[in-house]
């Protein structure tokens, strides 16, 4: 029994993994064609925009960015 548990939760970490790695994908081919559209794929105003952005979703719910010092 301890053995058909552990596949078991071999099996759902997996399924989980793929899941996640396919929405990242996901995200990722539809965010390159919004740059493609939006910006004429110009990489450099994305990054700027994605940094930005970024620090602004750590910043917000706390108004703090001690989220980086773990970094």
């Amino acid at each position: 029994m301890t053995r058909f548990r552990s596949t078991r939760r071999y099996i759902k970490a997996l399924t989980i993994a793929a899941g996640l790695v396919l929405i990242w994908r996901g995200m990722w081919y539809g965010l390159d064609w919004i740059d493609g559209y939006l910006f004429g794929g110009s990489h450099a105003l994305t990054a700027i925009g994605g940094i930005i952005l970024g620090v602004l979703l750590l910043a917000i719910p706390d108004g703090d960015l001690k989220e980086l010092e773990k970094l």
